[in-house]
């Protein structure tokens, strides 16, 4: 995961708890591949759903796009997908926090609920549910980059 904010580039790596959680969600979580593009598909939409929402009270972070719009770019010779939004956007804090901690719940916690639900229920039920969209695009990738910007703040150039 790479975290740029606005003065340099920044590569976080994940613990050891989160290594293990993308293992046991790549190999019972998500059984289907392709969910991976529905969830970021989803929180693309749910970002753009959450500034819509907030320029209702503060109508100047729709900026000079009123319009949202969700963007799919394949780049197959590099082998790349690139998913890009017009939505709230996050800072430094935020991505740190977000992709950094699973399910704001604890990775240790999250886990044992995930390894129960492989004993019976029906893990596809988990989709979804704990914030864990993100992480599905594991399944298909070895390297995820994460450029954003809080929607009201100031542009960045890299």
């Amino acid at each position: 995961m790479t975290v740029v904010d606005e003065t340099q580039n920044e590569t976080r790596t994940f613990g050891a708890d989160v290594a293990k959680l993308l293992h046991v969600m790549v190999h019972s979580v998500y059984s289907d591949k392709d969910v991976f593009l529905r969830e970021l598909i989803s929180n693309a939409a749910d970002a753009c759903e959450r500034l819509r929402y907030e320029a209702i009270a503060n109508p100047v972070l729709l900026a000079d796009e009123p319009k949202f719009r969700i963007t799919l770019v394949i780049d197959a010779d590099k082998k790349c997908l690139t998913i890009e939004d017009n939505g709230i956007g996050m800072s430094r804090e935020e991505m740190v926090q977000a992709l950094g901690t699973i399910a704001h719940s604890g990775t240790k916690s999250f886990m044992d609920r995930i390894e129960a639900a492989q004993s019976g229920e029906d893990s596809a039920s988990f989709i979804g549910q704990f914030g864990v969209g993100f992480y599905s695009a594991f399944m298909v990738a070895d390297r995820v980059i994460v450029l954003s910007r809080r929607a009201g703040s100031p542009a960045v150039r890299s």
